[in-house]
């Protein structure tokens, strides 16, 4: 997924209201960002971090995408991976998923939900995929989610289960913007009720799969999968 412009460095002074942070542009202007994250973005939010912003398309000049850490950069908008998922289904990029050649995205199902795409082939098989981004790494190489309490994907988790007692197949993906994890864990201290959800999933044949990203000024993309 590459950006319209090169991406702009600049230095957090704070985050607030969720969706909002002031950032200290390279100039000496400062400015506010929007933040595309409803999340706590642990271990992200300390003033002083550097992060990359892209050119705003609502009221705010800017958008915050990145965050620097000392191993990694972290990507924090959450729309992100739905938009490099899509990229890699059309492009065959994920192996695990190539024989089915018609997507669709935002479809109804269960409670009260719309997975982020469903996957048929030719013989009509469906595949139910839900996507889930992931930023947080407290342990070295270990990418966890969530990072705050995730009802909502708890229950994706639950419906998701319920798609392969019908005798569908499904998945969830959790994908890493970072690039120096390998692992991949429920954050089960944060969220104890997902990490239940995800481990019934799991036994119950839903697939998890996990994959890095190769992130940079001009442009980001899947990696390499994760371990988990």
């Amino acid at each position: 997924m590459r950006f319209s412009q090169p991406l702009v460095r600049a230095t957090l002074l704070r985050r607030y209201k969720r969706f909002l942070a002031d950032v200290l542009l390279e100039d000496g202007a400062e400015a506010t960002a929007h933040v595309a994250n409803s999340g706590k973005m642990l271990g992200l939010d300390a003033p002083g971090s550097p992060v990359w912003l892209a050119t705003g398309t609502g009221k705010l000049p800017w958008s915050l995408k990145f965050v620097e850490t000392e191993t990694s950069w972290a990507g924090v908008d959450t729309h992100a991976p739905n938009k490099l998922v899509a990229e890699a289904l059309a492009a065959g990029a994920l192996p695990a998923f190539a024989t089915y050649r018609h997507v669709r995205a935002e479809v109804k199902y269960g409670e009260a939900s719309r997975v982020d795409f469903l996957l048929t082939d030719d013989a009509g098989r469906r595949l139910w995929l839900e996507i889930k981004n992931v930023h947080l790494c407290r342990t070295p190489g270990l990418a966890e989610f969530p990072d705050c309490e995730a009802a909502r994907s708890a229950r994706h988790m639950r419906e998701l289960a319920a798609m392969v007692a019908e005798g569908d197949r499904a998945a969830a993906l959790f994908v890493v913007q970072r690039s120096d994890c390998t692992r991949f864990v429920p954050a089960a201290d944060l969220d104890p009720a997902f990490a239940r959800a995800f481990a019934e999933a799991r036994a119950a044949g839903v697939e998890i799969h996990a994959h890095a990203c190769v992130m940079g000024p001009d442009a980001i993309t899947l990696g390499a999968p994760v371990v988990a």
